[in-house]
């Protein structure tokens, strides 16, 4: 039987998906581009998944786009104002 996160375990699973995402926006090509393009991984939680992107959904100057295939393209400045 699934048992829910607790609120210190969602935290943690939250807070290596930020880090996560983190490092994708940091690297050059995303830099460039202006975008990334996130799937969640089989080990990341559904719970902290959607708590994740609704923070980022939430973040001024951010745009983001749900893709048909689940994947989600994030982006900012000028992909946002394009």
């Amino acid at each position: 039987m699934h048992r829910p996160l607790s609120a210190s375990s969602t935290e943690t699973l939250c807070e290596r998906l930020r880090r996560r995402i983190q490092r994708l926006i940091a690297t050059p090509h995303a830099q460039k581009i202006q975008s990334v393009l996130v799937t969640r991984s089989e080990n990341e939680s559904a719970e902290a998944w959607h708590q994740v992107m609704q923070e980022i959904e939430d973040t001024d100057g951010v745009r983001m786009d749900r893709l048909e295939c689940g994947a989600i393209r994030i982006g900012w400045r000028e992909y946002c104002e394009a």
